[in-house]
């Protein structure tokens, strides 16, 4: 497998996105997540890559600096739109999709499919679980790989902290459910490639939401 991270900009210049490229080198077989802006950027790794397939276009969640790119890497590579039932409602609303606050257009594409909690998606010989964790938005999803221990959290898991819940469909109950109940009981060598930011483990944030449970919060 090849993992690619690119931090694209979106519609506000401070604002960065972690887009993923993963790869299976020998079906060529790919998947972006998260293309929150920047296409041309996406589109030229993945034609360094020789990328023959792209399988999917995996969303995190609806916000606009998350979906920013779709249209045009869409229109440019193909790949299936994944996005979770909940928040494929949200996907075209503004007031949900912060597209006026993040200063972005909301895409013109449908998703294609909508996902579950504990869906499998393959991607070649790779295969996906989805996670659903509530909390940042409503239908906020995580796609964990077991054999490659890894695990991209969208604006759920972040180094040292947690996703903002005071957005429209958010809770502070729901995040932190999310993460205790189901991302810190993951193995602790699990590897967290958020949003936004740097790459973390589940070992080294444990202790935070450790004690929170605690605290029965």
């Amino acid at each position: 497998m090849i993992l690619k991270r690119l931090q694209v900009k979106t519609g506000q210049p401070r604002l960065l996105t972690n887009s993923y490229i993963i790869f299976d080198e020998n079906t060529k077989e790919a998947m972006v997540i998260d293309p929150g802006g920047e296409p041309e950027k996406i589109v030229e790794i993945l034609n360094i890559l020789e990328v023959e397939n792209l399988k999917y276009i995996f969303l995190t969640h609806c916000h606009a600096d998350h979906i920013g790119a779709i249209s045009e890497l869409k229109k440019a590579k193909g790949g299936k739109i994944l996005i979770s039932r909940d928040d494929s409602i949200g996907l075209y609303q503004k007031e949900i999709s912060l597209a006026d606050y993040v200063n972005m257009e909301i895409p013109e594409l449908e998703a294609d499919s909508r996902v579950d909690d504990e869906d499998l998606i393959h991607v070649g010989n790779l295969e996906f679980k989805i996670i659903a964790t509530p909390g940042h938005t409503k239908g906020s999803i995580c796609a964990y790989c077991e054999k490659e221990r890894l695990i991209f959290t969208g604006d759920t898991l972040f180094s040292g902290t947690w996703g903002r819940t005071d957005l429209p469909t958010g809770s502070f109950v729901d995040i932190m459910g999310s993460i205790t109940d189901k991302l810190m009981t993951l193995p602790d060598e699990t590897i967290v490639y958020p949003g936004h930011g740097k790459i973390t483990m589940i070992q080294d944030e444990k202790n935070i939401y450790l004690e929170l449970r605690e605290k029965d919060v």
